[in-house]
This record gives C-alpha cells, structure tokens and sequence, in this order.
C-alpha cells in the first residue's frame, strides 16, 4: 500500500501484514532460530526505512539530551514530549545550565509534562553529573543508574542510543512487539522471558537503529492492535487524572509560580480543594521539595 509520496501507507487495524503471518508461523514451527531472528530483524528495518519516526532526540549528538529524551519519555506520549523537549533543550542546553537554574524556572520549564518529581529528579541528576563525572555522562548501565529517576530501563535506553552499546532492556513499545509475535494468546507473561527474547533478537552490530526501529514497529503495533502489552503481567493501568492528587499537584505549582507566595486560604479558595485533602498534599510536597513554608505563606523554594 502506497500513497501519493510512494511511502507505504499504515497496515489497516486488527490485521496482521502478509510478513507477519509467516513469521509467527515459521516461529511456531522453529522457535527462535538464527533464521527467525533474521527474518525479524529484516521485517523491523524494511519497516523503519518506510514508516520510521523522525524525533528530534534522535539527532542528537550529546548523551546528555539522550537522557532528558528518555526522563520526559516516562509516562508521557510522543507528540506531547517533541515540543516540550525542543523548548527545554534551547533553555537548559545542558547539565551545567539545569544544575544551578532555581526551581521555579526549572519547573516552568517543565509546565505541560506532568510528573513534576522528574524535573526535580532531572536537576538533581545534573547536578551530580556536574560534580562527579565533570560534566560527562558515563557509558556504564550500572553508573548511570546512580543518578537520580533512572533505573535499570532508563540507563540501558540511554547506553543503547547515546553510545551505541548493546544494552537489554524493555519498554511498552517493544513489549508489544515481542507479546503479539512471539508469545500467542498467552496471558500474565513475565517481562524476565521477554528480556530474554529481547536478547536473543538484539541486533548486536546496530542497537541504537535496532531499538529505534522496533520503538516504532511497536508503536505501529498497538495502533493496529489493542495493546498487546495488556498480556504482560507487569502491565498497569494509568491512574485517572482529572481529580487526581497529581492534577491538584501540577494547578498547585502553577498557582505558586509567578507569586511570592500564598496562605492556605488563599491556595484553598482558588483551587477549591478539601482542607484535609490540600493540607496532606501540601506536606508531601514540602517533603519532597516542591514548597517551603515561611510564615503564613507556601511559596515554591529557590534551590
């Protein structure tokens, strides 16, 4: 299926390709061999060379812009996360920038993509990026999980695309290709046997363009499909967030961002919240370094 530019049009919904067909079918008979494998790999690429996302992470040239890709990337879709990204890396170009900027800018920075800890998580990251490895991002999995908001996925993600190494690791994406090909209609799959289909199918000599491709085969997947990824037994569910604490959270910076500060009165009768419910809320954030309280008034902390 072709358009008017000769690029191949999205498969409909709900169908597998002709490829795809014969692939599960020579899997079932074969398991994964060496020519499953391939045939895998040549279905993902011939994909990624017709229908591959052009994401402005994926021309950068500094690891550092590779990690703020993959922290907004948490949670948050696609189209949200590209403007979003572009904005902030013309504002924080890298982590010297991020690490000394106070928070209220970091914050307004991050308006738009939720999760406001990430930004915090992200600073903190730059900070010891700065002090420890002189600016530097290691290319060590291990090391990098040492920073603040990265785990195992967000430290092989980072190893695979900014230095090209071939790290093992999972997200929704690629789950979902490896669930709808390779694993029937099983249900409650553990995402160890997933890892191991992921190693096994790994493109040693390319991981940064294999991971990029099988990120967007999967995404194509779960358009066509409804998410594979629901038979995985590590799937969750998103919380619902109009009412959320996290919707009263983020209008609760937004509030606080070009004032020097509000009583609880004043906080309560703008964002009609509970007393109880806004008090606990409040004192989360002031744990976790969103609020300082001085006086009467909470306003959002400098550093």
């Amino acid at each position: 299926m072709a358009d008017r530019k000769g690029v191949a049009e999205p498969w409909p919904a709900g169908r597998d390709t002709p490829d795809e067909m014969a692939l599960k079918a020579q899997y079932d008979r074969q398991g994964m061999s060496a020519v499953v494998v391939s045939r895998f790999q040549r279905l993902v690429y011939a994909y990624a060379a017709e229908q591959g996302r052009d994401l402005p992470w994926r021309r950068a040239a500094d690891p550092w812009q590779v990690l703020v890709s993959e922290v907004m990337l948490q949670q948050t879709q696609v189209e949200r996360v590209i403007p979003k990204y572009t904005a902030f890396m013309e504002r924080f170009p890298g982590p010297v920038a991020l690490a000394a900027v106070p928070i209220p800018e970091l914050l307004a920075g991050w308006q738009g993509l939720g999760y406001n800890r990430r930004a915090l998580s992200l600073q903190r990251a730059a900070q010891q990026v700065v002090t420890q490895w002189d600016g530097r991002l290691p290319d060590d999995p291990l090391l990098l999980q040492q920073l603040p908001g990265v785990g195992p996925y967000t430290a092989g993600a980072i190893a695979a695309f900014a230095f090209n190494r071939p790290t093992i690791f999972l997200e929704t994406n690629i789950r979902a290709v490896l669930l709808h090909l390779f694993c029937g209609d099983r249900h409650g799959v553990p995402d160890k046997e997933l890892l191991s289909l992921v190693a096994q199918v790994l493109d040693h000599d390319r991981p940064r363009d294999w991971y990029n491709a099988l990120m967007d085969y999967g995404s194509d997947l779960k358009r066509r499909f409804p998410n594979p990824s629901r038979r995985s037994r590590h799937h969750s569910v998103q919380s619902r967030f109009e009412g959320s604490d996290r919707q009263v959270r983020g209008a609760l910076l937004r509030l606080l961002l070009n004032t020097d500060g509000l009583t609880v009165a004043a906080i309560r009768q703008t964002l009609e919240v509970e007393p109880d419910r806004l008090q606990r809320i409040m004192a989360g954030m002031v744990r976790e370094g969103f609020l300082q309280q001085r006086g009467s008034r909470y306003l959002i902390p400098l550093t």
